[in-house]
């Protein structure tokens, strides 16, 4: 049981290493958890719904914002549409500005393409953790069973044939990094949510460069 549960939470890490801007895109939907504080703020009037979701640094410019938007939604079902998503905009791309991510506007809700996302928001809304295990316990063992099976099928080939040797060899190396990025993910500690202060500033200074 325990080995399972060693490989379930290495899987979890993987997908944040490895997934390519996953997690990132997760905070961007209009169905996402940062637009939904951002709705739930907005319908109770209570800013600090959304402050968690930003660096101390950007208080003031959200509070800001929020504040702007709390004045004028209420004018007509119009102009409450339009600052409601301004706000949502604002918060979603200071949000990924702090994680030292580009910010490349607001996707439709259900665009979320990775699967392991929402089954691990539904856990815990529904607070059962079981389906969510055996979610990513069955993905692990079909990730590391195809790379062994590739490696598997390959590995008596003919010593004089050199073109199945390096067939052999390119799905060998495959299955060692697959296998190493998932020892290197339970490993070493993971970056927090909010990455350095100077590296965060760097990224968002070459982010305006690219963009001016």
């Amino acid at each position: 049981m325990k080995s399972k549960y060693f490989i379930i939470v290495v899987l979890a890490v993987l997908f944040v290493i490895t997934g390519s801007g996953v997690a990132s895109a997760h905070c961007d939907t209009m169905d996402g958890p940062v637009v939904k504080a951002a709705r739930d703020a907005l319908e109770t009037g209570n800013a600090n719904m959304v402050l968690i979701w930003v660096q101390e640094k950007n208080e003031e410019e959200i509070k800001e914002a929020f504040n702007k938007t709390l004045a004028v939604r209420e004018l007509d079902p119009k102009v409450k549409e339009l600052a409601d998503y301004w706000f949502f905009e604002t918060l979603v791309r200071i949000h990924r500005a702090g994680e030292g991510a580009a910010y490349t506007g607001l996707k439709p809700a259900g665009s979320e393409s990775e699967p392991a996302i929402p089954a691990a928001d539904e856990a815990l809304e529904e607070e059962k953790l079981k389906p969510l295990l055996k979610f990513l316990t069955e993905s692990v063992e079909e990730g590391v069973t195809d790379q062994y099976n590739g490696v598997m099928e390959r590995k008596d080939y003919d010593a004089n044939d050199v073109e199945a040797g390096r067939d052999y060899v390119s799905h060998y190396v495959e299955y060692i990094h697959f296998v190493e990025r998932i020892y290197k993910a339970a490993t070493e500690m993971a970056e927090g949510h909010y990455p350095d202060a100077t590296k965060t500033t760097e990224n968002n200074t070459e982010l305006e460069a690219h963009t001016r």
